[in-house]
């Protein structure tokens, strides 16, 4: 089943079940997939609709930071909890070991030896395993390798 097709019958079943918060997160997401579609003029691949989801959790995420350092909690985990909903169409993260393993192998067949290369290893990485790795745990991980 493809991703649209699922997010769509979430919905429906949401509805129904009067789940008004999942109902809001799926619609909003349903929006954001819809604008893409009409920005590309053609159907969305599961590739294209992951870019989209992807895009909201990065927007959700700094959302939660930017409410956590304003002491707005309540507005903090109304952010969390849609973070949650958008997730669970996301392919399981990497682990940070699956990530070392990963950066490892990429930093040898792209042959690079400096930090000048991180953009290249993050790149190559990123579009092997869209939505599956947290940027900043990532970058971290490269640029240790890379140094040592």
């Amino acid at each position: 089943m493809q991703l649209t097709e699922r997010i769509e019958k979430d919905f429906i079943l949401a509805y129904k079940k009067k789940e008004s918060e999942k109902v809001a997160v799926l619609r909003m997401i349903k929006a954001a997939l819809k604008n893409k579609q009409v920005e590309l003029k053609k159907d969305l691949s599961d590739a294209e609709v992951l870019d989209v989801l992807i895009k909201e959790v990065k927007q959700r995420q700094e959302s939660i930071r930017q409410f956590s350092q304003a002491g707005r909690h309540d507005l903090s985990l109304k952010e969390q909890n849609e973070l949650e909903i958008i997730k669970s169409y996301l392919p399981s993260p990497l682990t940070t070991g699956e990530m070392r393993q990963i950066a490892a192998e990429v930093i040898t067949e792209l042959d690079v030896s400096d930090a000048k290369g991180m953009g290249l290893v993050m790149k190559a990485i990123a579009q092997r395993y869209p939505g599956r790795t947290d940027g900043r745990e990532l970058s971290a991980i490269v640029r240790e390798m890379l140094s040592t």
